[in-house]
């Protein structure tokens, strides 16, 4: 049976051919919350544009789900905390309006400069008044950009051709950075009281909720214009209608609101405000590409692939192609160290070697946590809920990079303090080629050479004669075919570790059984097949 997934608002038909031909496509009015709920409780994925909220109860209703993909950039109408506890990946399309926002923005900007709306309304009802409608040129005015994000860089840099001067508030950015968009930073009551024009493009936060209100619009140039085509609530609505009634904003462009969907403010009793119905996303080019991305990352999650822009795992950025591979090495690893730990760790260091650690190699803690868990909670472990699952148990997970290795291109060693005091370790690395191939390079200390590939078995016991013949008759009378098998020893006589590749899933009864029957002082096994 193919994953459902569950289409919950229109999307464009580029985005639904993209997920058609592998999996069961369902169709529900998100807005319906009964029919959203019932459709829920067999879906793998849910898409979502604004209108369809999904929130801690419509995530309990979808025992299967493993993925929220929302076709837009603003996650307000995801909770995505309830999704994080669950392990369910939430995906947006971070970078698929940036320029039909940015352009919004200049289009809000210059309606205002030039009273187009108010003037386009007044001759459509016979009224030809060119005095009343005089504007005011952009070109030499001081343009202020609140955030220099990825829309406010756009912003800057279109408006920037009108001739203007730029500054910007935002302190997340580092100076020359600023400098090299042509941008001055400034300190927000500054750019208050600079500013003929203020655009605003930030994230909604707590910390950025009202933002500008009573008392930032009281400092302002008198006759500035200003522009929220970002968030609602940013801007204090009721503050600005009463500067805009007291002359100290000469107009306002605005097209999102505090509560949407919004028909009533006081914003829309003043003939200098140019109001719009959140707009900002919509062209086609911006729901095209928004559909698109999100179906093609709800795509790859569902193959079991990683997802780089899912905005509840913690990958640190950007995976680069060099590391990619990289993850299904660190997270067998992880699965690998938990058995032959024989449990959890109190503390985990991953060890990246070689000269991908030129890249940002975060992810491959975040793969090594996630198959550390694997075998031990009942849970689904993902990317999203492995952090949380260490945080739970106390376990403090951490990254070691060094770039040079003198055996191996690449080597990631998983070494770990146990709550017993003692300390294990298994390492491996990937062999480029036709196809990448994984393989345990140590185990304990013990040097070992085998791929890390399907149900491994370990047993460790006193070297001495006729200990191969013997797991090898007991498994096979057992009906379990051995793959591969490989004997490591620091010398003759003293402990050995025997590894070995089997087809079938050992039970811990026969796990038992074949323990003592040869004497071994601790046996495990790890399945490291592909989910």
């Amino acid at each position: 049976m193919n994953p459902v997934v569950l289409i919950a608002e229109e999307l464009a038909p580029a985005a639904i051919e993209v997920l058609a031909h592998d999996f069961d496509v369902r169709h529900v009015d998100g807005t319906d919350r009964p029919a959203l709920l019932s459709a829920l409780s067999e879906a793998d994925a849910v898409l979502v544009r604004s209108a369809t909220r999904i929130d801690a109860e419509a995530i309990a209703a979808a025992p299967r789900l493993k993925v929220i993909a929302r076709a837009g950039v603003g996650l307000d109408n995801v909770e995505v905390p309830a999704a994080t506890s669950r392990g369910v990946m939430v995906v947006n399309a971070p970078t698929s309006n940036i320029v039909s926002a940015a352009e919004q923005a200049v289009a809000l900007l210059l309606a205002v400069a030039r009273n187009t709306a108010s003037a386009s309304t007044a001759l459509k009802v016979g009224e030809w008044k060119r005095s009343k409608y005089t504007g005011v040129e952009v070109q030499g005015k001081t343009v202020g950009v609140v955030g220099l994000g990825r829309i406010g860089v756009l912003f800057a840099q279109r408006i920037a051709a009108f001739g203007t001067r730029l500054i910007a508030y935002d302190p997340y950015i580092q100076p020359a950075r600023a400098a090299q968009l042509g941008v001055r930073l400034v300190g927000l009551d500054e750019l208050l009281r600079q500013s003929d024009f203020i655009s605003i493009h930030l994230p909604k936060t707590s910390e950025t909720v009202g933002l500008i209100g009573e008392k930032e619009l009281a400092i302002v140039k008198p006759g500035v214009r200003i522009v929220n085509a970002a968030r609602g609530g940013l801007v204090d609505e009721q503050a600005l209608a009463d500067a805009i009634a007291e002359g100290r904003v000469a107009g306002a462009g605005v097209d999102v609101y505090a509560k949407e969907p919004c028909t009533s403010s006081p914003l829309f009793a003043f003939d200098n405000v140019v109001a719009t119905p959140h707009l900002g996303a919509s062209t086609h080019e911006a729901q095209d590409k928004a559909g698109l991305a999100v179906a093609r990352s709800v795509k790859l999650a569902l193959q079991g692939e990683f997802v780089p822009d899912a905005v509840n795992v913690q990958t640190g950025g950007v995976v680069a192609e060099d590391v990619r591979p990289l993850l299904p090495l660190a997270e067998k690893l992880g699965r690998a160290f938990t058995a032959v730990a024989g449990g959890i760790a109190a503390s985990v260091t991953v060890d990246v070697r070689g000269e991908v650690v030129s890249h940002d190699v975060s992810v491959l803690k975040l793969a090594a946590t996630k198959g550390l868990f694997s075998s031990v909670v009942e849970e689904q472990v993902t990317y999203v809920n492995a952090p949380h699952l260490a945080a739970e148990r106390g376990v403090e997970v951490s990254l070691v990079t060094r770039p040079e290795t003198a055996e191996e291109a690449l080597l990631v060693t998983i070494r770990g303090a146990l709550p017993d005091g003692r300390t294990v370790s298994v390492s491996g690395t990937s062999v480029a080629g036709v196809r990448d191939v994984n393989k345990l390079t140590e185990v304990d200390g013990f040097d070992v050479e085998i791929g890390a590939e399907g149900i491994l078995v370990f047993l460790r016991y006193a070297d001495r004669p006729g200990v191969v013949g013997a797991v090898g008759t007991l498994l096979g009378e057992a009906g379990v075919n051995i793959a591969a098998m490989q004997v490591a020893r620091r010398e003759a006589g003293g402990e050995t570790l025997m590894t070995l590749t089997v087809d079938q899933a050992l039970g811990a009864d026969l796990l038992t059984s074949v323990a003592e029957s040869v004497g071994a002082t601790a046996a495990s096994a790890a399945d490291l097949r592909e989910e």
